[in-house]
Order: C-alpha cells, then sequence, then structure tokens
C-alpha cells in the first residue's frame, strides 16, 4: 500500500439511513469531515465505487418525477452546485429540466445555481471548507465528475478511507481518444489494445514512419494533470496498474516500492507533455483540424468518452470552462477502449452539511437529487452525453462518440491508493526541460508601486517550486536598445534545476528592463537553440511572458516564425506557452505562436492573476 499522508484527528464514519433523503453528506465536526449515507440508491458498477449496490437494473423503470402542482412561493430557496469542468454542462442541463416544472420545497420555489471548478482544486477547497467564500455563496451541493475526488478530500481532511462516497447520477468512461487514421493504421479498430499496449506504443516515438505515415511524425501522447482532472488522475492509475501488472490491484501494491516507482517512470517517458485539463488538448486538435492535419498535435489522449462526443460534434473549450460550437471536424476521433478495463466517472452527489447549509437548502438539495436519478432526469443524463445510472445510452450520442456498447469497469482504487499517487507525481512524471522567456521591455516597469517586472519575477519564483532537482530549468530575457543586439539574452542556461535553482533565482532578482520588444526575434532564437539540444526523454518547452506586441528593427515577423516552430514540431517538438501579461499584451500573436508550437495560450491579461495563471502554466510538465 501507498503511504498516507497525516492526519491529527482519527474520524470514525457514521452511517445514517434517512428513509425520504437521496443522497450522501459531507458533515463538518470540529473542523473535520465525516461522510455519512443516507438511503438513495448508489448505481456503482463492478466495483467503480463503493455504496450500497442498489442500482436499478437496465430492465428495472425508473421513479418517475412528481413536481408540485403549484410552485413554492417566492423568494426562492437558493441552490448552489459546484461541479467539475467535465461535468458542469449536464449538471446545468439537469437544474434547468428541475425548474422547468413547479417545485415546492418546505413552501418555497428553489433556484439552483452551479459553479465550476477543477476536480482537485475543488476537493481542497471542499477538505479547507471553503476559506474565505462568503457563506451565502458556499455550494449546499458537490457534484464532481468522480468519487475519486470525494475519497481525496475525506483523505486529506481526516486521514479517514473509509466511507468516502457519493451517489451516482451519471457515468463516462475514461478512454483513449485517437483520430480515426490513426487507429485504423494501428489495426486498434478491430483489436482493441491493453493499456500496456498504449503505453508501450507511446514509448515508441517513431512508430508512424514505421507504419509509412512519417508525414504525421512523432507519436504526440498527452495526458491531463492527476493533481486536477480525472482523467489525469486515472491515466495515472492506469500506469501504475501497467506497470505494476495489475489494473484491478493497486490497493494491494506497495505503491512506494522503488522497482515500481521505475517502471512508472519509464512509462511517463511515452507522454508527450500534460495540460491541466484534457479540453486544453482537444482544442488544440481541433485547431490542427482545421489546419488540415490533426496529427501535427495529437496521436493519442487520456480523456473521457463524453469529450470524444463533445468534439465529434463540434464543441470544444479553450479554458474548460467555456464552451464553443462549430462545424463538426474533418477527422472525427475515435474513443478507444482498453480491453483489460476503463475506469468509469461515476459522476457523485453529496451534499454538504456544513453549518452555511440551512434546513431549506438541505431539502431542496434532496429533493434536487432525487430528481436526478427519476426517468426525466436520467433522460435529460442520456441527452448530454453521458451513460445514465443503468448503463444506458442515447443512440445518437452513442453513435457520434463511437461509445463502446458495454463497459468492463476497473476498481476505483482506495482514498491511500489515490493520494499516494498524486504524491508521487512529482518523482513519476517525465522531466521537463524549460526555459523561461521574459520580456523586459520598457513597458514593464511603468506603473508605480509593485511593476509587472517584479510580479512576473516573484511569480517565476513561485513556479520554481513546481520542479524537481532532475528537472532541466533555465532563464532568458529579450530587449534591446536603438540598433544594438538582443539583450540580456540567456541569463542562466538550461541546467539541472538541482544544480542552478539559486542561479536562476539571483540572475532573475537582477534583471533590468531596457527599451525594445524583440519578440519574434527572441522566440525564434531560443526555441532553435532549444531544439538543437532536443531530448527525447525531457518535455522541451519555452515558458514565454510578455507584455506587449513585437516592437523592433530587429529581423523577423510572425509568418516566418510559426512557421519555424511547426517545421520543429515535427522531429523536435519545442512547445512554446505563450502568457499574455498585462492588458496591452499582443494576444492573437501570442495564441498563434503557441498553437504553431502545439502548446497552449495563457491569459493574465488581468496582472493580479499572473501567479494563479502561470501556476496553472507549469502543470503542464
Amino acid at each position: 500500500m501507498g503511504r498516507r499522508r497525516a492526519a491529527t484527528d482519527p474520524i470514525y464514519p457514521r452511517w445514517i439511513w434517512i428513509a425520504a433523503a437521496a443522497t450522501v453528506a459531507l458533515l463538518i465536526v470540529g473542523g473535520a469531515f465525516v461522510l455519512r449515507t443516507m438511503l438513495f440508491p448508489d448505481p456503482g458498477e463492478g466495483g467503480t465505487s463503493g455504496g450500497n449496490g442498489n442500482t436499478p437494473s437496465a430492465a428495472e423503470p425508473l421513479t418517475q418525477d412528481n413536481p408540485a402542482a403549484v410552485a413554492g412561493a417566492s423568494p426562492c430557496i437558493s441552490l448552489n452546485i459546484l461541479t467539475s469542468l467535465e461535468n458542469a454542462e449536464m449538471v446545468r442541463a439537469l437544474a434547468a429540466a428541475y425548474t422547468a416544472k413547479p417545485r415546492n420545497v418546505d413552501g418555497k420555489c428553489v433556484t439552483p445555481a452551479v459553479t465550476q471548478e477543477k476536480s482537485g482544486v475543488a476537493a481542497g477547497k471542499v477538505g479547507a471548507q471553503f476559506p474565505g467564500v462568503p457563506a451565502a455563496d458556499r455550494p449546499s451541493i458537490w457534484l464532481p465528475d468522480s468519487s475519486a475526488w470525494l475519497r481525496i478530500a475525506g483523505e486529506n481532511a481526516t486521514g479517514s478511507t473509509a466511507g468516502q462516497e457519493g451517489t451516482s447520477i451519471a457515468r463516462s468512461a475514461i478512454i483513449v481518444a485517437m483520430p480515426e487514421t490513426m487507429v485504423r493504421a494501428l489495426g486498434w479498430d478491430s483489436t482493441p489494445p491493453s493499456w500496456s499496449d498504449v503505453f508501450k506504443m507511446s514509448e515508441e516515438q517513431d512508430v508512424w514512419e514505421r507504419l509509412g505515415h512519417g508525414d504525421w511524425g512523432k507519436f504526440k501522447f498527452g495526458k491531463a494533470s492527476p493533481l486536477v482532472s480525472t482523467s489525469g488522475l486515472m491515466a495515472l492509475a492506469a500506469s501504475y496498474g501497467a506497470a505494476g501488472g495489475s489494473l484491478g490491484g493497486l490497493d494491494d501494491m506497495d505503491l512506494d516500492a522503488p522497482s515500481l516507482v521505475e517502471k512508472v517512470r519509464a512509462v511517463e517517458l511515452g507522454t508527450s507533455h500534460y495540460m491541466a485539463t484534457p479540453e486544453h488538448f482537444l482544442w488544440h486538435a481541433r485547431e490542427a483540424d482545421d489546419a488540415g492535419n490533426v496529427a501535427e498535435f495529437l496521436s493519442a489522449v487520456i480523456v473521457d468518452e463524453k469529450a470524444v462526443w463533445d468534439y465529434n460534434r463540434g464543441v470544444v473549450s479553450e479554458d474548460g470552462t467555456k464552451k464553443q460550437s462549430g462545424p463538426v471536424p474533418k477527422e472525427p476521433l475515435r474513443a478507444i477502449y482498453p480491453n483489460d478495463g476503463v475506469h468509469v466517472a461515476d459522476n457523485p452527489a453529496v451534499i454538504l452539511d456544513g453549518e452555511w447549509v440551512q434546513s431549506q437548502q438541505r431539502l431542496a438539495a434532496q429533493d434536487f437529487l432525487a430528481f436526478a436519478v427519476t426517468e426525466q432526469g436520467q433522460d435529460v443524463v442520456k441527452a448530454s452525453g453521458y451513460r445514465s445510472i443503468q448503463g444506458k445510452l442515447d443512440a445518437t450520442v452513442a453513435a457520434t462518440g463511437r461509445y463502446a456498447e458495454t463497459l468492463q469497469p476497473l476498481p476505483l482504487p482506495k482514498a491511500e491508493s489515490l493520494v499516494a499517487m498524486q504524491d508521487s507525481f512529482h518523482e513519476v512524471r517525465k522531466r521537463a526541460r524549460a526555459l523561461f522567456l521574459l520580456d523586459v521591455s520598457e513597458s514593464m516597469v511603468q506603473e508605480t508601486g509593485v511593476t509587472k517586472l517584479q510580479r512576473a519575477k516573484d511569480a517565476v519564483v513561485k513556479a520554481l517550486d513546481h520542479f524537481v532537482g532532475e528537472d532541466e530549468i533555465g532563464l532568458a530575457a529579450f530587449s534591446h536598445v536603438d540598433d544594438g543586439p538582443l539583450q540580456p539574452g540567456i541569463v542562466s542556461p538550461v541546467a539541472p534545476l538541482k544544480t542552478n535553482k539559486e542561479d536562476i533565482i539571483a540572475k532573475l532578482n537582477g534583471l533590468q528592463a531596457v527599451d525594445a520588444t524583440p519578440l519574434f526575434e527572441a522566440v525564434g532564437r531560443f526555441a532553435g537553440d532549444q531544439a538543437k539540444d532536443y531530448k527525447d526523454s525531457f518535455i522541451n518547452t519555452i515558458v514565454l511572458l510578455s507584455d506587449g506586441k513585437n516592437d523592433s528593427t530587429h529581423p523577423g515577423d510572425l509568418p516566418g516564425l510559426t512557421e519555424q516552430l511547426s517545421h520543429q514540431n515535427h522531429a523536435t517538438p519545442v512547445l512554446v506557452f505563450t502568457l499574455a501579461y498585462g492588458p496591452d499584451a499582443d494576444v492573437p500573436t501570442l495564441l498563434e505562436i503557441a498553437r504553431a508550437s502545439g502548446a497552449h495560450y495563457y491569459d493574465a491579461t488581468d496582472p493580479n492573476r499572473l501567479e494563479e495563471v502561470l501556476g496553472e502554466l507549469v502543470t503542464s510538465f
């Protein structure tokens, strides 16, 4: 078994049955959390989640919705619901269907309000009891996309590993998504691979050339961060399972064993890079598809199957929060279900029993969740791209998403195992070879008080904490005076962080603003240098922070730069993550630079968000 996080208060779960209730409540007692199960059927499947196992079979009829004859009086009960990014759209659709009929809870109408957050971030907020959030804005219901986050929140809050379960209202399998032509080239359309097969293929970087498709470049395999994303966490679980020889036996493994950790590190070497959310990958895959060659960006990515349905119907999101609809892609994605099973995101609902959840809100939450598992609620679930609690699918959704008819679910690891795998991520993840590239033009110091340059320095210093000693990190900056050369250039060469962290910080603190902004020259030069020293066993990247636009008499233009980056991306990809810093940043140019390199653009045009945004950016390594 893996290591456990320390707990100061031993908490023993209490199981309380309440006949009219329909959920699991998270009880705050003396600052600690206790999960208590209420009488509500848990639609766990094949051990994918805990609970009482009273899931209605596919043949059994679901309960019918029973709205009130007349809506309750105003003012309505405010029902705040916190979801993950992945399932927010579905929960909003449920809320709309719920309020489309009259509801009367304790004589009042009900107004649901849905907010969304990255799963791992939400788990942290729940565990900390939403510090700094006004009571009126705190959620009554937490509905993450996987019970993994309930277990992690409970483990981190109390150290207890028992009773950390919710009640599922929908399901979505965690699968491997690939462009259809690539699936056929590998023969996986007729013979699904195992997870080990998938990981071995990702390690064979030149597989496409071997199969006669050299124009597809290297095998580009993406994963989301296991610290904040369900698909990323389940991808890491699959890595451990494949390395340990048992996808379903993680709870019986010594997750700290050096031999296992080394095997997982070898598996993770096949990762091209990580991103905060799977939506980031699909956004760039769609950009590449629009340009005529999705293979330029993506060979495979681990996501939930609902994301494939979204992509194939032309719906993508740049930031995971705002969906954009457009034409269907030229080449759809295919959902690959490995033959040794898949983890299933079970979308569990819990009512938070904090002091901010009043009795009427609790009753409203129970009423809403009771609706969610009625036939009418489950029709909304299926229309939103999910499997119902009975495993049923909408036929049109299934055809568009290329869903498998049935699933072979893997058991969700216990809380202790999940936390241990998360804790190991810094140790097992593929190492980064990153150059921080800072704009030090005059505009970076024009504010009164704390300047943008100083904030950038502070944010980079904090971002260094994300990396480990074996990561190779460097620092460069760019500007120039009149027709003089680009300066200062490389100030701390890329080297193992364990040897140069102090030098980076010292040189960073010594940076001074100069004058012009030779943006194109700087990115082209340093991306070229990174490509020359390209290392297959690292994520080769540049982190570019700029507050303006190219303003220089030096040679260079955007078409030439993007052509260079696109060419490099084929054989020696150097990912240029761009961060627009301040309201005057040239956002379209930074977007195009990131796109051409296969990386992502991040928005810190509000300078107060720089530290937060840069922190999210470095989760891509």
